[in-house]
């Protein structure tokens, strides 16, 4: 019974698989891809195709395998002792536990000068603007001629011309060959891109070829070919390699593509598609078509209900005609009606304006005028009469004469001023009365300024 629980309560112990696959999913996500430079050893090529070797440096060795869908594009083949740059993810190999790398590029160790080449005519270009957005011509929706610049006999002419049969036959194309590899490639590329404008066919180039290593793409690295490109008035595509494969010639085209097959897949409409919309298209005019159709005919049944017959207008027509003689008649019967009577009461008018009757009338008027007017002159003077009197004794009332009459007069000094108070003269000086009947002139004895009216003027 001891036993038992001394067993139940040890760890749970792994298997050899699950061990293995457990240490493969920590190496994979924990190394998600590396290049590793060193020295093939151990290279072998069954006849499956896959490479087999082991890479190495003066300490320590990591065993590699690189399948045959990979290692196609590399040429030249490598051999045992090579140093080579090599890309590829970290695993393991459960059936034997063993750690590898599984290679997806490898390349020649001392292409390092050539990156550095790549990296600094990069730098250059781009200072130049050559590779702004810019400056890139856009690519026709619908070419009217295609020209490919590349091999006559490489893969990469095959897939174009692949693509572009299954997609838009009906599209001419024009090869403009070229060698796609080593030192007379540069050259040969410019010619073809320079003889592709000087015949005027072509709306669109394809400029490319298949994958390789660095060293076999490197024409397309060159600075000549990168200006053609730049300096082409045709739209260009640029098709070098596979997708991992970045070149100059990339940069500076107007559109790059992964792969030759993938630029004729941008270049070229797709027939199916074209006959799609087409079919779409003419769906979509019957449809329109039909309902055009059936409005048609909607609005010409009804004009149709509302068209008459031309003998039963004529017959409207003529049934009006009668009712409208009998208006002009009844119209023209009241019309002579109406000026017979508007010509006896014109007569009667005329009568009363004739000349003598006028003149008995004006002979009326002022006989009475007459009267009336001699009235008038008697009452207005009767009126004058009465005002005049009343004036005349209002004025009496208030004549300076009739004061003086009352016994009273008007004094003035030596400077012929009225004499008002007893301050305006002095002792001595000359005044003049004026009374009712002549006047006086007196001589000033006494001024006595505060004297007062007597009560009685008799006084």
């Amino acid at each position: 019974m001891v036993n038992n629980l001394f067993q139940d309560a040890r760890p749970r112990a792994l298997s050899v698989s699950e061990l293995n696959h457990q240490a493969r999913h920590l190496l994979e996500s924990s190394f998600m891809q590396v290049w590793v430079e060193g020295e093939l050893s151990g290279f072998s090529r069954p006849s499956s195709g896959h490479w087999y070797f082991s890479l190495k440096d003066q300490k320590c060795q990591v065993r590699c395998a690189m399948f045959r869908g990979q290692n196609q594009r590399i040429r030249p083949l490598p051999k045992e002792g090579d140093q080579v740059r090599i890309r590829g993810k970290v695993t393991l190999y459960e059936n034997r536990g063993d750690f590898q790398i599984i290679v997806e590029h490898m390349e020649p160790a001392g292409l390092g000068a050539l990156q550095q080449a790549f990296e600094e005519l990069k730098r250059k270009l781009q200072a130049e603007g050559l590779f702004e957005a810019g400056r890139k011509k856009p690519i026709p929706s619908m070419p009217t001629h295609i020209g490919v610049i590349t091999s006559p006999t490489g893969a990469a002419i095959h897939d174009i011309l692949t693509v572009l049969e299954r997609r838009c036959p009906a599209i001419p194309i024009t090869l403009y060959p070229t060698t796609v590899q080593g030192k007379p490639a540069t050259a040969e590329i410019v010619c073809a891109i320079e003889a592709a404008q000087a015949h005027g066919l072509a709306d669109v180039l394809i400029v490319g070829r298949g994958g390789g290593s660095l060293e076999d793409l490197w024409c397309f690295n060159e600075e000549a070919v990168a200006r053609a490109i730049g300096a082409c008035t045709i739209p260009t595509v640029s098709a070098v390699g596979h997708e991992t494969d970045v070149t100059i010639a990339d940069f500076v085209a107007d559109l790059r593509a992964p792969t030759p097959s993938a630029a004729a897949e941008k270049v070229s409409p797709d027939q199916n598609e074209m006959l799609r919309q087409v079919n779409d298209r003419d769906h979509r005019l019957a449809n329109s078509a039909r309902r055009v159709l059936q409005r048609l005919n909607t609005k010409l049944e009804h004009l149709r209900a509302r068209l008459r017959d031309p003998r039963r207008e004529l017959l409207d027509k003529a049934q009006r005609l009668d009712e409208l003689e009998v208006r002009l008649g009844k119209a023209i019967a009241q019309s002579l009606d109406r000026s017979q009577v508007r010509s006896a009461h014109l007569a009667q008018r005329l009568a009363m304006q004739s000349p003598g009757t006028q003149l008995t009338n004006s002979r009326e008027v002022l006989d009475r005028s007459a009267l009336q007017l001699e009235k008038a002159i008697q009452q207005a003077l009767a009126r004058f009469n009465d005002k005049l009197g009343h004036t005349a004794s209002t004025l009496n009332l208030v004549s300076p004469l009739a004061t003086l009459g009352r016994g009273y007069a008007i004094v003035r000094d030596q400077r012929n001023n009225i004499v008002r108070n007893a301050t305006d003269v002095t002792t001595g000086d000359q005044i003049s009365a004026h009374l009712a009947n002549g006047s006086l002139t007196a001589e000033i004895k006494s001024v006595n300024p505060n004297s007062t009216w007597p009560k009685n003027p008799t006084d």
